[in-house]
């Protein structure tokens, strides 16, 4: 949730919608199941893919707790660790607006995504000085010591511009990672501030950034996937601020995605000088790495029709799949949509174009956890309609199941022989 705790709170009360704050969520196992549109807009830079040509939702969903921003970590002791804000897990609350910002971390455990328990929840105080917010991004479980990005957000979560409601317009820097040797027990807090980020990027007036949110490469179980044993990240952002549109660069929308990757360790994370940016690929189509920062270059872009992005490996099929999200004016309908390479670099081709998903889906990835054996069948982890009423518009739960807090919705990957499949 990417407005003040306390709005939500207010909205969802006059809508009457059940938060589920318990352990456990709520599961549905046969309702809606079926295949999605494609329906990419003209201009579309991705090639369709000939090898997974959509996918289908099973029905089977799961929705837990009153909160956000879930990114699941696969640990070697078997248990997801993910970061959460803005609302409330088991009766616990966080509130990522302000100078004395929060962000939550909890562990899941079960291996049955309709029946995870959420537990071991816990806040964080983090300044956001001289942002306004400040809120999770990548979190990593490896060899037993937790990774936990923050970063900034500008100049409110609610701003008023040529009549419209905006929520958090600006995004700012990546601050760094704090860390803990003891799944979440206690932290070490990043020696990184608001102020001195780790990339030493600024958005105080609202200039592009190209790293601010970051979001770790899932590889499976402790990095187990890895191809050189590094911790990669995928982050969205822009690059050009000159006749824009209001909110071009937010949490939630922007131009281009970037790619970086570090040896994770505690003395590597917070030390600009062990990461390696991707600056293009070669001749043969593999990644170029730089020392540089300035060297960064994006592995995909489409103005105006990016944002928060996520990436998974999927090891049976041997592909990486990234999850975008173009989130319009910040509080509008929203559209995901999933591209697939053999090179976590690109070239990418485009899955499918979920048009209105959720209708309000956000921070959506795939947990590799729930990767079936061959490939094919995967969950989607996000967060759905947090801005309820906003600029008059409000949202339907679509597909079922689709509310503020971590959904889980099961889909099957179509293959090559689906490619005549008539898209409902």
């Amino acid at each position: 949730m990417k407005a003040l705790i306390t709005q939500h709170a207010i909205i969802l009360t006059l809508l009457g919608a059940v938060l589920l704050p318990g352990k456990t969520g709520r599961a549905e196992a046969n309702t809606s199941a079926g295949s999605w549109p494609s329906e990419p807009p003209d201009g579309c830079p991705f090639p369709p893919s000939e090898q997974i040509t959509g996918l289908v939702f099973t029905g089977r969903h799961a929705e837990y707790t009153g909160a956000d921003t879930w990114y699941p970590t696969w640990a070697s002791d078997d248990n997801l660790y993910s970061p959460w804000t803005d609302g409330n897990v088991n009766g616990l609350g966080s509130n990522s607006f302000g100078t004395n910002a929060t962000t939550g971390f909890a562990k899941i455990t079960g291996a049955d995504p309709l029946r995870l328990q959420v537990v071991d929840q816990g806040v964080y105080v983090s300044g956001s000085s001289p942002y306004a917010g400040r809120y999770p991004c990548g979190s990593l479980v490896y060899n037993h010591v937790w990774y936990y990005g923050t970063y900034c957000l500008h100049p409110n979560g609610s701003v008023r511009h040529d009549g419209l409601d905006f929520n958090w317009p600006w995004l700012g820097p990546f601050v760094g990672f704090r860390y803990s040797t003891n799944f979440g027990q206690s932290w070490i807090q990043t020696p990184c501030t608001p102020a001195r980020p780790l990339f030493a990027e600024s958005a105080l007036r609202g200039e592009p950034v190209r790293i601010g949110a970051p979001h770790f490469v899932d590889f499976g179980r402790n990095l187990e996937h890895s191809p050189d044993g590094k911790a990669y990240l995928v982050a969205h952002g822009a690059s050009d601020a000159t006749a824009r549109r209001f909110a071009y660069d937010s949490w939630i929308t922007g131009d281009e995605i970037y790619l970086l990757r570090v040896k994770p360790g505690i003395r590597n994370m917070n030390d600009p000088a062990r990461y390696e940016f991707c600056s293009g690929r070669s001749q043969n189509g593999r990644a170029s790495w730089a020392k540089d920062f300035k060297r960064i270059k994006p592995i995909a872009a489409w103005r105006d029709n990016m944002g928060c992005v996520t990436m998974t490996y999927n090891a049976p099929l041997r592909k990486y799949l990234m999850c975008v999200t173009d989130g319009g004016n910040t509080v509008s309908y929203f559209n995901t949509y999933l591209l697939e390479s053999a090179h976590i670099a690109g070239p990418w081709k485009l899955v499918t174009y979920l048009k209105h998903f959720g209708e309000q889906a956000y921070f959506v990835n795939i947990p590799s956890k729930f990767i079936s054996a061959d490939g094919r069948t995967l969950w989607l982890c996000y967060a759905a309609n947090f801005s309820q009423g906003w600029n008059g518009v409000k949202f339907e739960s679509r597909p079922p199941g689709s509310r503020y807090g971590m959904c889980l919705q099961e889909v099957k990957l179509l293959p090559e022989a689906s490619a005549g499949i008539q898209h409902r």
